[in-house]
């Protein structure tokens, strides 16, 4: 069965990144937007981020432009943002898009092993957030507007899971 953990996708920078890299870890993947009515999430996903990175928690941000073009800006203008503005320090990765037939391949495999509402794959809007276990395997998944302070409990579990 393949797991999260099979695939590699772009760093900012473009070089390869191998999620094998975070094997054994609590992964939260979420695709951002700079100019989205959910971007003041990167608050809450830094927050949790840092609560939570030494227990094993890994936030990854992808960010998106395929929702109302609210990622226009290339990887420095993204990066630049997101850390002036909200001071975000977990790993914002390579913009990718999420639905369609460029999806990224990840991003396929995250909507077959949870769809949304009434089995539908397609990602909604920018800050859909996949929960992912130490195993590789995709937990959950939750909707754009579920704020970050909203899966601490979910986390937790994840984070305390010994399988």
């Amino acid at each position: 069965m393949t797991s999260v953990h099979d695939f590699t996708v772009a760093a900012a920078d473009g070089t390869p990144h191998p999620l094998a890299q975070h094997r054994g870890r609590v992964l939260l993947v979420v695709n951002t937007a700079s100019r989205c009515g959910f971007t003041p999430q990167y608050e809450g996903l830094e927050a949790l981020w840092r609560r939570h990175r030494d227990a094993g928690l890994t936030i990854l941000g992808f960010p998106c432009n395929q929702f109302g073009a609210q990622e226009p800006g290339d990887a420095a203008e993204i990066a630049r943002f997101c850390t002036l503005r909200y001071a975000v320090s977990f790993p914002v990765l390579g913009k990718i898009a999420v639905n369609g037939p460029d999806a990224d391949p990840l991003y396929d495999h995250l909507t077959r092993a949870r769809p949304g509402l009434l089995g539908i794959r397609a990602v909604k809007w920018n800050f859909t957030k996949f929960l992912v276990g130490r195993d590789g395997r995709v937990i959950e998944r939750f909707a754009p507007a579920t704020k970050p302070a909203a899966l601490e409990a979910k986390l937790e579990a994840a984070l305390s899971a010994t399988g």
